[in-house]
């Protein structure tokens, strides 16, 4: 859709993305997916995708490559990604495999059927029936109920009982019915997963779905909590997510940006929009990558750049940190060449 309404071909569009015109059209034409997120960025970007565009266009990448199959040591897709602040962004294996939440089994039917009522008496030898119309009625009601139990029991919050309380002390997420949650779900237990994240004060949309944005608030959240950042919520996170002694409270995007214009003094509206293009300004952003390691922060910068710059995902996350880290990187050879794909996706876009 992008591509055709950009009304250019593949050799142009890829030129301007950074990628080859061949490759581009595989990836259009449905026949692979990029093992680089930041291809499909840059050309989403060349296609003068809107921010809305931006963040959908990612959420089906990042579906595509969990279901990713490629055969190894073959095509483009199954190449090591590149050094630098940046590597090929990819979903953890782990996941990918979402947990199945187990459905209880619904209460038999004549467990909630009103019980018939006994003949009456009325008078020597004569018993007095239920009419037909009303014992159709009682048929309907049965039915109308035993649908409800089982609606009930199905779309039931986890953690709570048919009695309206709640189990294991009030905390959704030690129900059993949750156990590991992961990627791909979409259930009470993601909701509350998102609710428990918002508490904290991390930015997402509460839809009970888990996809990449609410993986990288659980991947940033296990970061700040100090837990093993598995992108999946597991015990430790639970009970992270549960003791309120976490915020991801961070800068706003103005902030970012009013903070990048000081330290870039040199490049000041170029260096904005690679961080805008990398990480839309938000200090807590984080990708993973194909390696098994992921880029932080404003600057998205990789797992290698952080050993050389005596850094950790916790300090990636502090945005101060992070841009002047970044300008340092940029101050090797005054350019941005740490982010290639971003850089060649601003060549036709107007400065901001």
């Amino acid at each position: 859709m992008l591509k055709d309404r950009s009304g250019r071909g593949y050799d142009r569009l890829g030129k301007e993305a950074g990628v080859s015109g061949s490759s581009l059209h595989r990836y259009c034409s449905g026949l692979g997916v990029p093992a680089d997120y930041r291809v499909v960025h840059a050309f989403a970007r060349v296609c003068g995708a809107s921010a809305e565009e931006l963040r959908e266009v990612h959420r089906l990448w990042a579906l595509a490559d969990s279901d990713r199959e490629a055969p190894a040591g073959s095509g483009e897709e199954s190449r090591e990604p590149e050094s630098g602040a940046h590597e090929a962004p990819v979903l953890p294996a782990e996941a990918a495999r979402p947990t199945p939440v187990p459905v209880p089994v619904p209460v038999p039917e004549e467990d909630v059927t009103p019980p018939r009522p006994a003949p009456v008496q009325d008078g020597p030898a004569r018993r007095r029936r239920l009419p037909d119309q009303l014992s159709s009625r009682w048929a309907v009601l049965a039915a109308v109920l035993a649908v409800l139990l089982v609606a009930g029991f199905v779309w039931l919050p986890s953690g709570r009982t048919t009695g309206g309380s709640r189990t294991a002390g009030d905390k959704v997420l030690d129900s059993p019915a949750c156990g590991t949650v992961s990627m791909g779900e979409h259930d009470g237990c993601v909701r509350e997963v998102q609710l428990l994240l918002v508490r904290a004060k991390g930015r997402l949309a509460v839809d009970g779905d888990f996809g990449p944005e609410t993986l990288r608030r659980v991947t940033a959240f296990q970061v700040l909590a100090g837990v093993t950042a598995r992108g999946v919520v597991d015990e430790d996170t639970k009970k992270a997510l549960y003791s309120r002694k976490v915020s991801m409270a961070t800068w706003s995007t103005d902030r970012v940006a009013q903070r990048i214009r000081e330290v870039f003094v040199e490049d000041p509206d170029t260096a904005v929009a690679i961080a805008r293009c990398a990480s839309f300004l938000d200090p807590l952003y984080v990708l993973p990558n194909t390696n098994g390691s992921r880029n932080w922060g404003v600057f998205q910068i990789s797992d290698a750049r952080l050993r050389q710059l005596d850094g950790t995902p916790l300090r990636a996350f502090d945005p101060d940190w992070n841009i002047k880290a970044a300008h340092r990187l940029w101050a090797v050879r005054h350019d941005f060449h740490d982010w290639p794909s971003c850089q060649a996706a601003l060549k036709n876009t107007p400065k901001s």
